[in-house]
Order: structure tokens, then sequence, then C-alpha cells
């Protein structure tokens, strides 16, 4: 048999083909090669004539099976599909598989096998009768999981088997794909908050290249923009094609915060404080995106997502729907790191004009909540989500205790739009609470409030 994907691949030629055909038997195989054996030596040691020709046939029908379904020459070509290849943890991606057998030949009896992760499910398994030739053949099986990550699927396996069920062959495609499992994300209202600048969608503030071939400024040649562009002039002076930037958007940019130190958090699960975290970091670059920023992920080891430009912000519409996915991609395996401080991410926020940052911090001591301070100092609005994994990992929504009040007030006092989080709270409510507070003194007043509350009116 020959099994490729997505071309055949063909394996007759093995030289120990024929013993791992013939480690193929089956019980029953097995069972009849022994019955033949010991039927031969009982009738040579009784000399009984009879005896010994049921042996034989006992013996030599599960070899001639074994031969006949090694030599069979089936050609099947398998192909894997996902829809979709990236879905958010807790939904379901359907697997479709093909199967076409372009041999001159009608297959056996074929039984289909995916190898997926445990935690995707259960192992799928299908029984597929009598493929014709040029046949084709359809199945599709559910996978889903609650924790996020990258899940490879595959590879493929076939196994054939003959019709009397002596000898069972299988064969292994060698492509695989990759599904990746992203956090949550929750739809957010579209507030302004405290010190936010204007973007798209709250004004948009464009800056139009002065008029005249000597003033424009031409950058280079990328893929989807019109040819009618190309600045000749500019393309013969730096020996590649450029085009005129006939329009520079000022895009408002904003920076999502995720702390990931180990030392931050307690538990683990998908109801974790630290899941939390992850995936209240998606939910908002998801929704500063859609609302036109230029945003960047940023973690406490100062390592921004891929996707952007040397600053880490992406430099156009097109970009950012491709970083968006990048992003998205590095929060699905993102965990923790072994760092013990903020000291990294506050050096790549330079100073006046990040724009918005938008923190996700766990466990903050003294020192780590003066760091979380100073970097308000770099950008011009900054709201802060404060998980405390203590009160986490404790049954039952508890007040937070005094040491995170503390480290909210130094939060505050630094210009920060800092809020508590309790276990099992809702961004969205949070969201809306950190648009109608203010940073500085007016935040203070909300010390002894909670991420339950809708804020003040």
């Amino acid at each position: 048999m020959t099994a490729g994907s997505p071309g055949p691949v063909d394996d007759s030629d093995d030289k120990g083909g024929l013993r791992a055909a013939l480690g193929g038997l089956t019980t029953r195989g097995r069972s009849f090669l022994a019955a033949g054996v010991a039927a031969a030596v009982c009738a040579f040691v009784l000399g009984q004539g009879d005896l010994l020709r049921v042996g034989l046939l006992l013996a030599v029908l599960p070899l001639v099976c074994v031969t006949v379904l090694y030599r069979t020459r089936y050609r099947v070509v398998g192909s894997r599909r996902l829809s979709p290849s990236r879905v958010p943890a807790g939904a379901e991606a359907r697997v479709h598989l093909h199967m076409d057998n372009v041999s001159r030949l009608h297959t056996g009896l074929l039984m289909l096998q995916d190898r997926v992760p445990y935690v995707l499910g259960p192992r799928p398994r299908f029984v597929l009768d009598r493929v014709e030739p040029g046949g084709v053949r359809e199945v599709s099986y559910r996978v889903r999981s609650d924790l996020r990550g990258r899940y490879p699927l595959g590879p493929l396996q076939l196994q054939l088997s003959d019709p009397f069920g002596m000898c069972e062959l299988t064969r292994s495609f060698s492509a695989y794909d990759t599904l990746v499992v992203v956090p949550r994300t929750e739809p957010l209202p579209p507030l302004r908050l405290a010190g936010e600048a204007s973007g798209y969608g709250d004004g948009r503030q464009r800056s139009l290249a002065l008029a005249g071939e000597d003033d424009i400024i031409p950058r280079g040649y990328r893929h989807g923009d019109d040819l009618r562009r190309v600045h000749w002039r500019s393309t013969a002076r730096h020996g590649e094609l450029m085009v005129r930037r006939e329009e520079q958007p000022q895009r408002a940019g904003c920076t999502v915060l995720l702390d990931t130190r180990r030392i931050a958090y307690q538990g683990g699960g998908p109801g974790s404080a630290f899941e939390w975290a992850v995936s209240g970091a998606a939910s908002a670059l998801v929704h500063m995106l859609e609302r036109g920023f230029a945003v960047r992920l940023l973690t406490d080891e100062g390592s921004a997502a891929p996707g952007g430009d040397t600053d880490g912000f992406p430099g156009s519409i097109h970009e950012s729907a491709e970083s968006a996915g990048l992003m998205m991609d590095a929060l699905a395996v993102v965990g923790h790191s072994d760092g013990g401080g903020l000291s990294r991410a506050h050096d790549v926020l330079r100073g006046g004009d990040e724009g918005l940052l938008v923190a996700f911090f766990g466990d903050l001591d003294e020192e780590q909540a003066a760091v979380a301070a100073r970097m308000r100092q770099r950008s011009r609005g900054a709201v802060a989500f404060v998980l405390d994994s203590g009160d986490w990992t404790r049954d039952g929504r508890t007040a937070a205790p005094a040491v995170g009040s503390e480290r909210l007030r130094l939060l505050r006092e630094a210009g920060w739009t800092a809020l508590p989080v309790p276990p099992g709270a809702e961004l969205a409510r949070l969201w809306q609470q950190a648009g109608q507070e203010g940073p500085g003194v007016r935040s203070s007043a909300a010390g002894t409030t909670t991420g339950f509350s809708g804020g003040r009116s």
C-alpha cells in the first residue's frame, strides 16, 4: 500500500517491509498460524496425513493474507484542513480529512486514525469501506480545549486489513497541522480612558506631506502598494523600488503590559489569576486595535510580540491586522517568566510619547510597585488592573488585604488609574469603571470600591 500527504509515498521496496507485514498479524492470524503448526507436528508424530493437510491449510492461510496485503498496490492520498486554525479557548474547531484513492484498484477495509493531543479530546477513528478507483472520502471531527496553546495534529494513520482479518498494516502520512488555541477575549465598552490620546475613531489626526516633488518622503515598496505611486527618482537613487508616502497617519499608540513573573501569581488552571491576566491582555489589545490604535504587547521581560517595527508598534492598518494575529499567537503560548522585577519593561518604555499604557499586574511588593509607579511618567495615560493571587486561591470573594490597598495607593499617587481585580471579575465592568474614574486624586477616593461596581456617574 502507498500512502501520502499531500502526495503519495511508496515504501514497497523496504527490505524490512515483509517482516513488518508479518508483525501485523492479528490475534486471529497468529491463532491460525499456531494451530496449523501444532496440527502439523501432531500429524507427523501420529502419522495422520489428513491432519497434516489441515495443519498446512491453517498455517498457510494467514501467510497468504500477509503476502497479498503486502503486495497490494493501493495508492491513497490524504490531506487535512482546519476550520478555523485559530480558536479561542473553550471554542470548537472542526478538522476535515480528505482521502483520495489514486490507484486503479478498489481498496479493502480501511481504518483512518488521526493523532491529537489528549487535551483536545479522544483520538478520532473512522472506518472506510471499499473505495473505488479515483474515489474520494471525506470525514470530519471536532476538537476543543479549555487550555490555550499550540497543539500539533497528526500524523494521519491509515490501517489496511484483509477480508479474513488475519493481518493489519498501518501506514503513516508525513504531514501534520497546528491548532492554535488563543486566550478568551471579552468585548469591552467603547469608553475613553483617562489620559487617552486621540486616535482613529476619536478624532483622526492626519498629517499630509507638503506638496511638490521634492517634498515627498518616499518609503520602500510593500506588497499591495499601488504601482502608480512608485517614485522613480528615489528608486534610481536607492537601487530598490520606492513609493510616495503621500499621507502619514498619526495613529495613537497603546502599550498592553502583561506581568508574567512566576512569583507574582499563585495557583494554575483556566480559572487562575494568571489566566485571567492573559485573557484580559488579549481583550484589551483586540479592543484597542478595533478602535484604530497602534498596539504593541509588552511583557515584564521587556520583550514585545512580533509584528511591529523597531518600537514594537505596527506601522499601518494592514500591519495592525497582521500583528494582531501574531500577538494573539504569542499570548497562546505565553508562560511564567523567572524574572523577579519589572525593570526591563520600564527600560523599554521611553519617556514622553508612549501613548496609553494598559497594564495587568500580579502581586507587587513595595519595590516593584515603585518601578510600576515610575512607568506612569513615560506614558500619556496609564490604567492598571492589579490581581492579588492569594485572594484568587482562597474560596469566596474577600476584600483585598492591606498590602494590596497600599500598592494601589502608590500607583494612584503616581497618576495611574489603578483598580483591584477580585476573583471572577468581569473585565468589561472594570473597563467601564476605569473609564469613569480619573487618575491621581480622583481615583484615590475609589480605594474602597471593588471591581464589580460600575463607577460613579
